[in-house]
């Protein structure tokens, strides 16, 4: 049976000195978690990552690596002796496939890690090249080549073409743990998958007004935390069941006041939440001036109800950004279902733009509703997502 291997470049990791063997080890680790119950082995050597599988378990690694943070790109290798013909041949084996696939140029990359190996890395690339150019399978382009192969001289040759691009950070599980307020949006998810690429943990938390908000809306918001899940290793969502507060506001404040008012109330909630799981931080997926919530005066508001750094990791980006990130990590078709969140279904008409902070906060205070924060809290559901299983439906 035919061994596949798969080489990752590693990324921000490898700066990290004396502490390099922890990041390592996380990745490692986050990567057998992806691979779980996958027939695999897993090397790191010199900057890069080895894995190694029968043919049987290829596209379950080809899933994973997809999903892994922590690693600039990946491809798929063709492993042989150090035998400067054999390496050829590889190479022009790949030329040939990219050809056939549309390619007109390509470069080669060469890097001579193994120094008693005959050929320096120039020559190794002069002599793999010369007959794909002068045999007019592709054209040379050193800056813009619609593939490059690259030859890596270890304790083998390793063969490969441009593979695919990986997602760069730190390892998921090296920079602690934050609580995400996760809505049915567009922006918390891309929020979360941020602060994911910095190494941290990621628990979610999710306000449910229902009747108001439906069993479709909790599906989409379930749906979309599997997704950040495959990213994130594993992930709790805390369901909080909000709409007697809901109702409170409606009934006791300014309708001008509802969402801030709403939006302070669920800070309440995620700080008794946070100080539960053990979360060092609040990550909301807020964007300056993208809606009246998200003024600086209104975001202050909010955060005067925090009792945990409030991370805004899309906060100076804009709309069309958010959704390029989005769709590039799989949430943005799931975000835009038509099924509201309770920020959505109670938003006021004329919202106040630029609430003062003490006036803001005596509205707030003659809710009354400290009860009612306690008491959603108490009745909040778990669930329980890994990335193992939200990676199923994909292989």
């Amino acid at each position: 049976m035919e061994t596949l291997v798969f080489l990752a470049k590693l990324g921000e990791l490898t700066l990290k000195g004396g502490n390099l063997k922890f990041f390592e080890k996380r990745l490692t680790d986050n990567l057998r978690s992806l691979l779980e119950g996958v027939e695999a082995q897993i090397y790191l050597r010199s900057g890069r990552m080895y894995v190694y599988g029968p043919e049987k378990s290829g596209d379950a690694i080809r899933t994973a690596l997809r999903h892994l943070i922590g690693i600039t790109g990946w491809a798929q290798a063709t492993v042989c002796e150090k035998d400067p013909e054999k390496i050829k041949a590889a190479v022009e084996a790949i030329a040939e496939k990219a050809k056939a696939e549309g390619a007109k140029s390509f470069k080669i990359d060469a890097r001579r890690a193994d120094k008693a190996f005959p050929m320096n890395s120039y020559q190794i690339a002069q002599f793999v090249s010369n007959d794909i150019f002068e045999n007019g399978v592709l054209a040379v382009d050193l800056h813009n080549p619609d593939i490059k192969i690259s030859v890596e001289i270890r304790e083998k040759a390793f063969i490969y073409g441009s593979g695919e691009k990986g997602h760069r950070g730190l390892p998921v599980g090296t920079g602690g743990k934050g609580l995400l307020l996760l809505s049915g949006g567009i922006d918390s998810p891309v929020a979360g998958y941020r602060m994911l690429r910095r190494g941290m943990t990621v628990d979610c938390i999710y306000f449910h007004a229902y009747p108001y908000t439906s069993d479709e809306a909790l599906q989409k918001v379930e749906d979309l935390a599997a997704i950040v899940a495959r990213y994130g290793i594993f992930l709790r969502l805390n369901v909080i069941p909000f709409t007697d507060f809901q109702m409170r506001i409606k009934e006791k404040s300014p309708e001008s006041y509802s969402t801030l008012l709403l939006r302070m109330g669920m800070v309440k909630v995620a700080n008794l939440v946070a100080s539960h799981i053990g979360a060092k931080c609040l990550i909301t997926g807020e964007s300056l001036g993208q809606v009246a919530s998200q003024t600086v005066e209104n975001m202050t508001c909010t955060e005067s109800m925090a009792e945990l750094p409030m991370l805004r990791p899309l906060v100076g980006m804009d709309k069309e950004e958010i959704i390029y990130e989005a769709k590039k990590i799989g949430t943005y078709e799931t975000s835009i279902l038509p099924y509201e969140d309770c920020c959505v279904l109670f938003s006021p008409e004329h919202p106040v733009l630029r609430a003062d902070v003490a006036e803001a906060q005596e509205i707030f205070r003659n809710l009354d509703g400290e009860d009612l924060i306690a008491e959603a809290f108490k009745n909040r559901e778990v669930k329980h997502f890994t990335a193992k299983n939200a990676l199923q439906n994909l292989i």
